[in-house]
């Protein structure tokens, strides 16, 4: 049986333990009250553009452009993997981690070859682990998500498969549903011609559906500058919900392993008292016994 002292230095171990986690949790929830505002802020935007998008590209069937054009036999592919720079986050990277290695094991040998790019220590480590080429690491980019950063991402990704570098692009993270709820996506980004319509947007239907429009000065202009927009807001819309769901996650854990221990404290001081309680016992029955001997 452990020891009085040994109890008291593990409960003393929890309670600092659980200070840590308590401390963690509201970090988490103040930077995730300032990632859902950016998050809720660009979804209406991003949701409308990719809807004008189809819309022309459904009225406009024989308009081509470069980032819409499906490969005959993809054989190279990219997928950018969107993890988090640190763990302590519950099961959110290891969702993206085995989401991304089961699409390596089933369509390995569908492709020449498969690359990656990253962006989160925690996937970088992962996969170099593992011997999975790795194109590109954008480290830093997480610890202050803007446009910009994303916008040049975009860039990159996409002259890889403008210069015919690689034939299809996909992107996996984590969909931000609630502060308890996460849903792993992988899509195929690119090429752009099949958008996958949000799952919260009802599919376009009414006058609307019906009518046509004028574009000025061509329809191929407005795609020319529409098609790259809407690229760059889809990976900054993907930053932003893989950081909004890390820091929900990362709440999440916390709130958790605070509970968890709680309960352990609360267990240990139980045994703690059980203990002490034996103790006396024994050493009132050693006084007695030693009374009762001298008689």
């Amino acid at each position: 049986m452990a020891s009085l002292r040994d109890i008291r230095k593990r409960v003393r171990s929890f309670k600092s333990t659980q200070q840590i986690t308590k401390a963690m949790k509201m970090v988490s929830a103040a930077k995730l009250r300032r990632a859902q505002e950016a998050l809720f802020a660009t979804r209406p935007y991003s949701m409308a553009l990719e809807r004008v998008l189809r819309d022309v590209a459904a009225r406009h069937g024989d308009v081509t452009h470069p980032l819409l054009i499906p490969r005959a036999q993809p054989k190279r592919v990219e997928v950018l993997v969107l993890s988090s720079d640190r763990g302590l986050a519950g099961a959110f990277n290891s969702n993206v981690l085995r989401r991304v290695s089961r699409f390596l094991y089933e369509k390995g040998s569908a492709y020449e070859g498969i690359q990656l790019s990253t962006v989160g220590r925690k996937g970088l480590e992962f996969f170099r682990r593992r011997g999975v080429t790795i194109r590109k690491d954008y480290p830093g980019l997480l610890s202050k998500v803007s446009y910009a950063a994303a916008a040049q991402l975009a860039a990159e990704v996409g002259e890889e498969f403008l210069s015919g570098r690689v034939d299809e692009v996909y992107i996996c993270f984590n969909t931000f549903l609630s502060a308890i709820s996460q849903r792993v996506e992988f899509l195929r980004v690119l090429p752009l011609e099949n958008l996958v319509p949000d799952s919260v947007t009802p599919p376009q239907t009414g006058p609307r559906s019906l009518v046509d429009f004028e574009y000025e000065p061509s329809t191929e202009q407005v795609l020319e500058q529409l098609l790259p927009h809407v690229w760059s807001l889809r990976i900054w819309r993907g930053l932003l919900e893989s950081v909004a769901s890390e820091h929900a996650a990362r709440m999440a854990a916390m709130d958790s392993a605070t509970n968890n221990a709680n309960d352990a404290i609360d267990r240990l001081s139980l045994l703690y008292n059980r203990t002490r309680q034996a103790a006396i016992t024994k050493e009132l029955m050693e006084i007695v016994s030693g009374a009762e001997a001298l008689k």
